[in-house]
């Protein structure tokens, strides 16, 4: 495996009443510890996890895992700013595979479509994964992507780098409704979670 993992959990979950997203049960764990742990097994190095608004409680959670700890400290800028911080933190030459906390419900083998394609298409810089015609997450950057996030302003959002990757962005369709469970609210999270328990792979 030839990427990082970049894990983000640093928002304030204000739309799911302040209650940390991060810590949603998953089955038996926490969205951020399944989300860390399925990056360790599919041997992603190094997994990163960017923390910000309640990094007290997701750091405990994370005790016993091998996960570097990136603190942005102007995580209330934007999910851009986040980014930013945790990509500072990896090695420039790896590519990327950035995993929201609010995407908890998506399986491996999205992840494995995505590496897969990123083999296969060498042309390709910016990896999609889509379900039903629709873009989510996680994404999948090469290393020549980072410094355009870097020079990004924190408030824009990163989809507005978009039209200057062109041909770049592929888009891989995967058997996985997870990618586009953006779980922002109490209401979301029941639904996917609904959705995730019927057909659990892992």
């Amino acid at each position: 495996m030839t990427s990082a993992a970049l894990i983000l959990a640093a928002g304030e979950s204000r739309r799911f009443g302040g209650f940390p997203k991060a810590l949603l049960k998953v089955g038996e764990r926490t969205a951020v510890r399944r989300l860390a742990e399925t990056c360790l097994r599919e041997r992603y190095d190094p997994v990163a996890l960017v923390v910000g608004a309640h990094r007290a409680a997701i750091v405990h959670e994370m005790r016993g895992l091998p996960v570097e700890l990136v603190d942005a400290e102007n995580w209330y800028e934007g999910r851009t700013a986040s980014v930013q911080a945790g990509l500072s933190a990896l090695p420039r030459e790896l590519d990327v595979m950035l995993w929201p906390v609010d995407h908890p419900f998506v399986s491996a083998s999205t992840l494995l479509a995505l590496e897969s394609m990123r083999a296969h298409d060498l042309l390709g810089s910016w990896f999609i994964p889509t379900f039903e015609g629709r873009g989510g997450h996680p994404v999948l950057w090469r290393s020549e992507v980072r410094p355009r996030i870097l020079e990004l302003r924190t408030d824009a959002p990163l989809r507005s780098l978009l039209p200057e990757f062109g041909p770049q962005v592929r888009r891989v369709a995967v058997d996985d409704p997870a990618v586009v469970a953006n779980v922002d609210t109490p209401e979301e999270y029941r639904l996917a979670l609904d959705a995730w328990s019927d057909r659990r792979e892992d």
